[in-house]
């Protein structure tokens, strides 16, 4: 698994959200998304290491 699928992702569900600084559920994303798009190799890292301990194996499974 690459960090760019999962980043993506949490873009996607953000961008769903109308831009309301008063609802708590697009604050979280896009919070989540901005801070690990700067710190987006320490995030390659964590996804790395997940990968290697079969944290998306049934993701990978599901989707091959």
């Amino acid at each position: 698994m690459k960090p760019e699928p999962l980043l993506a992702e949490l873009n996607r569900l953000r961008k769903d959200l109308d831009e309301d600084p008063a609802d708590i559920e697009w604050l979280a994303l896009h919070h989540a998304f901005v801070f690990i798009s700067y710190k987006v190799n320490e995030f390659a890292r964590y996804v790395e290491e997940a990968d290697e301990r079969g944290e998306f194996d049934e993701f990978n499974d599901a989707n091959a």
